[in-house]
This record gives structure tokens, C-alpha cells and sequence, in this order.
């Protein structure tokens, strides 16, 4: 007989868990379990810069997003590969990743290599842009020091570390860490980055219904913080 699942309370991250070194091939590889969103996030190491930073000594991070097609529960997702082009959606979260996780990295401890890190979503349950900057953070993390044990890079190009997670109002209540039911309905819907040092590093948040006051917004960041410092500590 199949349990029923656990409803959690709106100051509550779902379940969170991180496999490190998931793949063999990857300079860094983890699958995040959050809740009943899973993705993979890889990170390949390349000697080679995009053409605006050749010459200049630094390095790049990027970031690529994709659903695998039965990710959903709302029939067979498309690839991307047989439009010809990626979705304005999946464009949209992969440069929020990249902007996310460039923050964590001192580009010219980096020198010239790229590092790029790819979220494939094997199945969404909402907050899949979160989860793919919280676990690309830790396969950045596996990437550089491996770097730094090869005596590629002379110091860690890491010198900080972030992570996302996502808050709204639903009903009425400030809410964490929301699964699609919760964002599908939500009033507001708020996903925040930020250091772990306490810093913001992005935040995208739009009213779905009615315009938010600064109580709503502040009652959201705070238990934005709240639920970061957990998250911070599980990673």
C-alpha cells in the first residue's frame, strides 16, 4: 500500500539530498533529490574562453538547462534538438544559473578555461531553477578543486558559495521552498540567490494576482534566509 505523502509546513524545506561524484566522465558531477524535483548537474573544465576574454587572463563560468522529455508529469516534453531551438524558458534559467554561479568565482584565479555547468532536470516537482544553482554550486566546487590538485589553478578560483531557493505567498502565508502545486497557486512567487555569507546575489519575484507590500516582501526574505542557512549547512 503506498504511504501517503508527508504534507510540510510553510516554514519547511522539502527533503534534500546531494550525490556527489554521480558520474564518472565529468570534472565534477552531482544529482540533487529535492523533494520530488531531481536533477543532474555536471561541470566540464575547457582551456579555452569565449573571444571577448581571450588575451585578458581571466576565465568564464556558463551554464546550460534542459529537461529530459518525461520530466513532467503533463506528457512527453519536446527536445529542444528537434525545434531547432531552446524555449525562451530554458534560456531565461540557464543565464540565471550562469549569473548565479559566476558570482562564487574569482575569474583570474580561474585564468583562461571555461567551466561549464549543465542541469538536466530528470523530473520536476517546481523549483528546478533552485535546485540546478544549489547542486551546480556543489559540482563547481568538485570541478575547481580538482583543478587545484592538478596545479592547474595556483589558488581556489571558489571563494564563495551560493544557493537558491524559492518563497511566495500562498493563501495568504509566507511559504518555503515551493513544490508545483504551491507555485502553480501561489499569490506571489519569489526565487532568491544568495551567499553564504548572507549577501544577495539575484532576486526574481512577480505578484501572480495582486500587487505585494513591503510586509510580504520582507516576511519572504526572511524566511528566504532561514531556509538558505539550512540549505547552506545540507550542502
Amino acid at each position: 500500500m503506498k504511504r501517503a505523502k508527508k504534507e510540510k509546513k510553510p516554514t519547511e524545506l522539502r527533503p534534500i539530498s546531494i550525490v556527489r561524484n554521480f558520474t564518472r566522465h565529468a570534472a565534477g558531477s552531482v544529482l540533487v533529490k529535492w523533494g520530488d524535483t531531481w536533477v543532474l548537474c555536471t561541470a566540464s573544465v575547457e582551456e579555452k574562453v569565449p573571444p571577448f576574454l581571450k588575451g585578458t587572463g581571466r576565465g568564464w563560468v556558463t551554464a546550460e538547462y534542459s529537461m529530459l522529455p518525461s520530466s513532467t508529469g503533463g506528457g512527453r516534453k519536446e527536445r529542444d534538438i528537434k525545434k531547432l531551438r531552446q524555449d525562451a524558458r530554458s534560456t531565461e534559467i540557464q543565464r540565471l544559473i550562469g549569473r548565479a554561479l559566476r558570482a562564487a568565482v574569482d575569474m583570474e584565479r580561474l585564468g583562461e578555461r571555461q567551466i561549464t555547468i549543465d542541469c538536466d532536470v530528470l523530473q520536476a516537482d517546481g523549483g528546478t531553477r533552485c535546485a540546478s544553482i544549489t547542486g551546480g554550486m556543489v559540482a563547481l566546487e568538485i570541478a575547481a578543486a580538482k583543478l587545484l590538485k592538478a596545479k592547474l589553478v595556483t589558488r581556489n578560483p571558489v571563494v564563495r558559495r551560493v544557493a537558491a531557493v524559492s518563497v511566495g505567498v500562498c493563501g495568504g502565508r509566507p511559504t518555503l521552498d515551493l513544490d508545483y502545486a504551491h507555485d502553480s497557486t501561489a499569490e506571489v512567487d519569489l526565487n532568491v540567490v544568495m551567499t553564504d555569507s548572507g549577501e544577495f546575489v539575484e532576486l526574481q519575484g512577480c505578484a501572480e494576482h495582486k500587487p505585494f507590500s513591503d510586509r510580504n516582501l520582507s516576511a519572504m526574505l526572511a524566511l528566504a534566509k532561514k531556509g538558505l542557512r539550512r540549505i547552506f549547512r545540507i550542502i
